[in-house]
């Protein structure tokens, strides 16, 4: 069995667009702080990375499945040059309520289950919004919220680095 480490992209590897808008371009995708270390971190510690991403801008026109995958693999060249991988990115390209696969939906997390035989209590669900933390939990593993405090994950910290510390220490809460 496998343990995965489920990571949303936007605010949790890197920053946020400015409201309303998306990152299409390689130009435009900035890591966040310790970002690179932290998966470096899980590698080393036997965890597969698995980037689980609602992906509307698709949909909506303003970027392509294609620039989508080319963002991506641009992502895995500058994290493979830190001695860092994502085994896997799987996004959901539609619309709100056009599918099962957009958060908090787990359509994604189902499609990870048919890649690898998942550990599910020592996998986690990493995210900055509600819908990724009902999406953790309603697949069932532990979920850790990134940003203010959040009642229902299981962890809370400021950084998905704290949270992989968290993790690999073994404590449940900060």
């Amino acid at each position: 069995m496998v343990k995965i480490i489920f990571l949303d992209r936007d605010g949790v590897i890197n920053k946020c667009a400015k409201e309303h808008e998306y990152i299409t371009r390689w130009e435009n995708f900035e890591f966040l702080e310790n970002v690179p270390e932290a998966i470096k971190l899980l590698n080393h510690a036997e965890y597969k990375i698995v980037v689980i991403s609602n992906q509307r801008g698709i949909a909506r026109g303003v970027m392509t499945k294609d620039e989508v995958d080319e963002l991506h693999k641009r992502v895995n060249e500058y994290l493979n040059k830190k001695d860092a991988n994502i085994d896997f990115f799987l996004y959901c390209p539609h619309e709100i309520g056009e599918c099962n696969c957009r958060k908090p939906d787990i359509g994604l997390f189902l499609e990870a289950e048919r890649l690898f035989d998942i550990d599910k209590s020592h996998s986690y669900m990493i995210g900055d919004s509600e819908s990724d933390i009902i999406a953790g939990h309603d697949f069932g593993v532990k979920t850790v919220f990134i940003g203010d405090h959040n009642s229902s994950a299981d962890i809370c910290c400021n950084s998905l680095y704290e949270a992989v510390q968290i993790i690999l220490a073994g404590r449940r809460y900060v």
